[in-house]
């Protein structure tokens, strides 16, 4: 009997033992960034985030023309508050307008624009839609996220 439990716990050891290796071979979810107009909000993981190292231009490319954008209704006279992790925080980031920058980069949790921003000529828009990215990192791009803001009718 004292065989038959030896063998038990060796192979609830074992069972045990490949369990967290399992745990530990999973990727850790990215950091979240999160849009909010009145109470509406959208947030989203990105697959463009390379943990604190630069993401190489080529990936960089890709990541920007992305089809799976998640997008919000804003209507110009609302606020939009763009909210991040303190990770990517910690990192300092920047709102790019269709690419270009928006604001100066940042180290603080979350930001407020006006809506109106969004679809003004005088800032790049054009159309009754915008991309707007986070870019994680100062001097070297780490992380994006990107949204698609519509204007709401």
């Amino acid at each position: 009997m004292t065989a038959l439990r030896s063998r038990r716990a060796v192979a609830a050891f074992g069972a045990v033992s490949a369990g967290l290796l399992l745990l530990s071979a999973c990727n850790k979810p990215t950091p979240m960034a999160t849009v909010t107009v009145g109470t509406n909000s959208v947030s989203s993981q990105t697959d463009c985030y390379n943990d604190g190292k630069e993401i190489p231009a080529a990936e960089l490319a890709k990541c920007l023309k992305s089809k799976d954008i998640k997008s919000i209704k804003v209507d110009p006279d609302e606020t939009v508050r763009f909210g991040v992790d303190p990770g990517i925080a910690d990192n300092s980031w920047t709102l790019l307008m269709n690419g270009q920058p928006l604001t100066d980069s940042s180290k603080k949790t979350y930001r407020t624009i006006p809506g109106s921003v969004f679809f003004n000529a005088q800032y790049g828009a054009s159309g009754n839609s915008t991309l707007v990215s986070i870019k994680e990192g100062e001097n070297k791009v780490t992380g994006v996220w990107t949204f698609k803001l519509e204007k709401a009718s």
